[in-house]
């Protein structure tokens, strides 16, 4: 799986923090999960909606991590997808 660009607006964290959680926590879940919507072919997430804005305040590491379970939501057809 290849994330091209994962920008982040309004946050005030160490992001090769973030970064670095948010590709150990999707890594996780793709490997124990899988990505169903993978099954028939590519799959591209351009925006991810309905999903619950994140709290303020939150540390690097849980940000990635939720930041990776919203884009995994979204590779799992909880989400806004695009093939």
């Amino acid at each position: 799986m290849n994330i091209g660009e994962l920008v982040l607006d309004g946050f005030q964290v160490d992001q090769d923090r973030v970064s670095a959680e948010f590709e150990h926590e999707l890594t996780r879940l793709v490997r124990e999960r899988g990505v169903p919507l993978a099954a028939d072919g590519a799959v591209t997430v351009d925006a991810l909606s309905g999903l619950p804005p994140l709290p303020a305040g939150l540390s690097a590491r849980r940000l990635g991590q939720e930041l990776a379970r919203a884009v995994h939501a979204g590779l799992s057809g909880r989400g806004e997808v695009t093939r």
